[in-house]
């Protein structure tokens, strides 16, 4: 930590005294002078299925949110907005900024308690109202507005620690207020309906006011700053009433034309180095330019440039299934749950709204159809639009090397039921000093074939709790590389911190017709008493279907070498003469062994060790096979794989 930060925290610990104290807060808010200055940047369209909206917005007045593994969550519309649904704690309410929401026997785990506080699901209630117009949703609007409105007091509680979490609650308000009719809706008819309006729009205030006062800055400026800035962007323009609102917007506007270029590289890589990040960040910053277009605060070019490289790098890691490496931490975090369509998958959204901005077929092509929440954000006439771009002889991927994020993508077939598709990563662990949502993966790889997953990354199931299974999921043997001494290839400081941290490059990448070659290097293991390098070249011989794994183990004394290959929950796995033989339904591959006098083991669902396991939800795990080899080198020592795609 530089000492401009350290000053910087010792300032701001400084300003949460104060405010403990009751100074420079917003507890006496200004009064609004409402305008019809704000625009709509929700378009409400007609072709969507009503049914689904109506019956997942039943759901919720019958008293049921799902939230990440509790699938059959009770969430009765008087629920208690400051509990943890998954192990039953009650958080305090205290001062907010001095709550320790990271402590498990103070509030339980904050990710569960967080999330129905986001209301992306009071979205879906307003969305139900919107297309049926029955009053039954505006009547379960009103209960569970009040509820949180008098359970979660101005600066007390769980719910007002985060300035992340109060800005994707004023984006989702914001989408309420949109559907269901600004201050007209019928939820502020009536003299409980005012009293309703005064308190929802004071509360917007004290969340755009507490934003101001306590964005995410230096080590922690990652995607948490652009949502804030989003957040408080579009609260700012959707209720310009006080006289602070153009300031905040300026400030918040700045931030995010700032941010949108230092934390995502010029060739579209979110700096997280997380692809569930991608997607999280893509819709803040989309959101809060479709509100800059509909308000006329329009963001430059520069901005939205970088958006569409953003998309680009998911069109190009996408398999022609659809399938998309789950690198980096996910946590199911979404900024608004605007579709409810069965099967809906964000980055095919993300993909279907950026062919409809910057008019690419190739990103139609990738999509594949029109989703709901693109149709939500630009309305009856995108369907036109859409239909009207060419898609049928688009060659993708787009691009293949991503030289600032460290992607790398071998394949043969692209786009074909043969397709093979490797994504490599040579890229840095994380963003920023701490590099809180990286994993220690470095040169690690994908494998896919014919849109069907064999070799995977596993996910990362945990976050703020199970320290044992967060180490694992974001630790060197939770992925597709190899492992010296069973160390890390980095060291760990804590859930969401790197101390000592892998440097991962490519040394050589060479696209061809015939031959896909990539060399890659990474000094993570340097640090050893014996300092060693691991150098990993990738050939893939596209006539053959043939791919070629050499790992060069470059050092002076002995070590113990974990090579490990992750495979799909759907594979099966058998250790053979020929080799490791995996089969994923109709699709097979040969992996051959690397010799010497290494050693295989199967490790499937193994909770001790641990090994053997996917995460595709938060908090959701399931038994996967992983194949380790071991062997135990003495100097120079290289190991070569041959995986045979049928």
């Amino acid at each position: 930590m530089s000492l401009e930060e350290i000053a910087y925290r010792l300032r701001k610990t400084a300003f949460i005294l104060i405010q403990r104290l009751g100074l420079l807060t917003a507890e006496k808010v200004p009064a609004a002078k409402s305008s019809r200055l704000a625009n709509s940047f929700i378009k409400k369209p007609k072709h969507v299925k009503t049914a689904c909206y109506l019956q997942a917005a039943d759901k919720i007045l019958e008293g049921y949110l799902p939230v990440f593994a509790l699938q059959d969550n009770e969430f009765s519309p008087y629920s208690d907005w400051n509990l943890d649904p998954l192990t039953g704690r009650q958080a305090p309410l205290m001062f907010g900024k001095t709550l320790n929401y990271r402590d498990e026997a103070l509030v339980g785990d904050i990710k569960y308690l967080w999330e129905p506080n986001r209301h992306l699901h009071l979205v879906t209630l307003a969305q139900a109202y919107h297309l049926s117009k029955e009053r039954r949703y505006i009547d379960g609007l009103a209960v569970q507005i009040d509820s949180w409105l008098d359970q979660c007091p101005y600066l007390q509680g769980p719910n007002w620690t985060s300035s992340l979490e109060l800005a994707i609650r004023l984006i989702n308000w914001s989408l309420i207020w949109q559907l269901i009719g600004e201050e007209q809706s019928p939820l502020f008819e009536g003299e409980i309906g005012t009293k309703r309006l005064n308190r929802f729009i004071n509360s917007v205030y004290q969340h755009a006011h507490f934003i101001q006062g306590h964005y995410s800055r230096y080590s922690s400026a990652n995607n948490h700053l652009i949502g804030e800035a989003a957040g408080l962007y579009i609260a700012t323009t959707t209720w310009p009433y006080w006289r602070q609102c153009e300031s905040w917007r300026q400030t918040a506007q700045n931030v995010l034309e700032k941010e949108a270029l230092l934390q995502n590289a010029p060739d579209g890589v979110n700096r997280e180095q997380a692809i569930s990040y991608q997607q999280f960040v893509l819709d803040f910053l989309i959101l809060a330019g479709l509100a800059g277009k509909a308000s006329s605060s329009e963001f430059s070019a520069g901005y939205w440039q970088r958006i569409e490289a953003m998309i680009e790098f998911l069109a190009s890691i996408m398999d022609v299934a659809g399938n998309v490496p789950m690198i980096g931490d996910a946590d199911d975090g979404y900024v608004v749950r605007l579709s409810r369509e069965d099967n809906w998958c964000p980055y095919k959204s993300l993909l279907a709204t950026g062919a409809v901005l910057f008019n690419r077929s190739d990103f139609k092509a990738k999509a594949g159809s029109l989703d709901d929440k693109t149709r939500w954000i630009f309305g009856d006439g995108i369907e036109p639009l859409f239909e009207k771009l060419e898609s049928k002889k688009i060659v993708l991927p787009v691009r293949r090397a991503f030289t600032d994020g460290g992607y790398y993508i071998l394949g043969s077939e692209l786009e074909t039921s043969k397709e093979i598709r490797i994504v490599v990563d040579a890229g840095p662990l994380g963003y920023e000093s701490i590099a809180a949502h990286g994993h220690a993966d470095a040169l690690a790889f994908t494998l896919n074939v014919g849109g069907s997953e064999f070799l995977i990354d596993p996910g990362t199931y945990a976050y703020h709790t199970q320290k044992k299974w967060r180490d694992y999921f974001r630790g060197t043997p939770a992925h597709n590389t190899l492992c010296i001494d069973d160390q890390d290839q980095s060291v760990s400081g804590g859930n969401f911190m790197w101390l000592k941290k892998a440097e991962a490059w490519c040394e050589h990448w060479e696209p061809g017709e015939d031959t896909d070659r990539f060399i890659g290097v990474h000094n993570g293991y340097s640090r050893l008493a014996d300092p060693l390098t691991h150098r990993r070249e990738i050939i893939l011989s596209k006539a053959e279907r043939k791919i070629i794994v050499e790992d060069m183990i470059l050092c002076n004394g002995k070590h113990i070498v974990k090579g490990y290959w992750h495979f799909s929950e759907a594979c099966s796995v058998e250790l053979s003469d020929i080799g490791i033989e995996v089969v994923n339904f109709n699709k097979t591959i040969v992996l051959g062994y690397v010799g010497g006098d290494a050693s295989y083991e199967i490790a499937k669902g193994d909770s001790e060790r641990p090994a053997g396991w996917i995460s595709r939800r938060f908090d959701v795990k399931e038994a996967a096979p992983t194949v380790i080899w071991e062997s135990v080198v003495d100097g120079n020592t290289t190991f070569i794989t041959e995986i045979h795609c049928h």
